[in-house]
């Protein structure tokens, strides 16, 4: 059974982490950690890259007690492993997440989200991402996985148990000029851009024509934070992929390239006032 289950990916990845330290510190190469216990070359490579589905609690006991990892240590690695294999939702749409990106997404203690030209996947309405869904070359079953993966996704931003992630978001000006579905359709979709920036876990800001060109015009970024001292991580996006970086120092770079596009983009109060202007002259 499928469950929203929230810290399930960032505990499969900090598992990973703790697992290559341990190694380390025990002194033996990945090769010789298969060899001793008799699995297949390559297996402790696959669980401290990540990537792995669902560790099994077998192998978890088997690799901490040839490290030596007894009680508290061993209840650490036992309990992120549970964790792990908790079953999140949006492992039933692999047609649509072709990576982790939706987990880490909905473990983020903060998300930062840079959209030259479409509007973040958090913020848009259904009839604008049905339009967006068209707008493409995937088959009609795959659009409407998903539209509704995408909504269930936006639940992240309305949890009531304190854990709801802060949203910074950029968007453009050029971003709402294009013409898609209905005036109401477009009317609704500013509307909801208005309102979701009243919010006090959402800062929107605008990037406008008459400020001229800006950092960041050709890059689509999604910077994501962690709770406790998790590294955060990045995501590029484009029409064929979606990139995962991890590496300190070039997350490090996005995240000034990010801090220089906010500067150059209005404060949140204008934005909505913006956004508010533009929804009446839509009615």
């Amino acid at each position: 059974m499928t469950e929203d289950a929230p810290g399930s990916t960032i505990a499969k990845r900090r598992l990973s982490r703790l697992l290559t330290e341990l190694r380390l510190d025990a002194g033996y190469t990945a090769n010789q950690v298969c060899d001793r216990l008799n699995w297949g070359r390559g297996k402790v490579g696959r669980f401290e890259a990540n990537q792995w589905v669902r560790p099994e609690l077998s192998d978890i006991r088997d690799i901490a007690r040839l490290y030596g990892q007894v009680d508290g240590d061993l209840a650490e690695l036992e309990n992120l492993a549970g964790l792990a294999r908790r079953r999140a939702w949006w492992r039933d749409h692999s047609e649509v997440f072709s990576n982790e990106f939706c987990g880490f997404e909905a473990d983020a203690s903060a998300i930062r989200v840079l959209m030259p030209l479409v509007l973040p996947g958090l913020l848009q309405t259904p009839a604008y991402i049905q339009c967006l869904m068209a707008s493409g070359t995937r088959p009609a079953e795959w659009q409407s996985q998903a539209r509704e993966a995408r909504l269930r996704r936006q639940a992240i931003l309305n949890r009531d148990d304190g854990s709801a992630p802060t949203l910074t978001a950029l968007i453009t000006e050029a971003s709402l000029m294009y013409r898609w579905g209905t005036p109401a359709d477009r009317r609704a979709q500013v509307a909801h851009l208005a309102e979701m920036s009243r919010r006090s876990n959402i800062e929107l800001r605008l990037l406008r024509f008459d400020n001229g060109p800006h950092p960041g015009m050709s890059t689509l970024v999604n910077i994501f934070d962690f709770p406790g001292n998790e590294p955060a991580m990045v995501y590029l996006e484009n029409d064929a992929a979606i990139q995962e970086i991890n590496e300190p120092k070039s997350v490090e770079d996005y995240v000034r390239i990010f801090s220089r596009v906010r500067e150059a983009a209005l404060s949140p109060e204008a934005t909505t006032d913006y956004l508010e202007e533009q929804t009446n002259k839509l009615e």
